[in-house]
């Protein structure tokens, strides 16, 4: 049992690939990620929370965010385990902020378009007013 657990790269084979699909893919869900990553000065393990609508949003999130913040390779990141949390079970400050259904964003510069056709004009003689407080 000890060898099956333990097993080098050249010893194994890949048989098959699967993308696991997502139940819901329109409802924006939390995602918790545990990873270990190799760095310059050594191996060191993570815990990761993201905001996507799907795992593999997610963990595209993590790639990037990994290779801005802490310069470090696809290559050298393993994702030990995947999580969906709910609203309660977040952590992390920078997700906590957009749990709750009271998250409203505002629209700082919204032009407005003529309603017809005819009433549509090339040249305009002033500027359009695109702030609205």
């Amino acid at each position: 049992m000890h060898q099956y657990r333990n097993m080098k790269k050249t010893t194994g084979e890949i048989l098959d690939v699967n993308e696991i699909r997502e139940k819901d893919p329109y409802t924006v869900k939390n995602y918790a990620l545990w990873l270990r990553y190799d760095s310059r000065s050594g191996t060191h393990n993570m815990y990761r929370e993201y905001r996507a609508l799907t795992l593999n949003s997610a963990v595209d999130q993590m790639y990037s965010e990994m290779a801005g913040r802490h310069r470090a390779r696809p290559r050298s990141i393993q994702i030990i385990r995947t999580a969906t949390i709910g609203d309660d079970e977040v952590k992390r400050t920078n997700v906590m902020q957009y749990t709750g259904g009271a998250v409203k964003f505002p629209l700082p510069h919204r032009i407005v378009r003529a309603p017809s056709k005819k009433v549509r004009t090339t040249f305009k003689a002033s500027r359009p007013a695109t702030h609205f407080n």
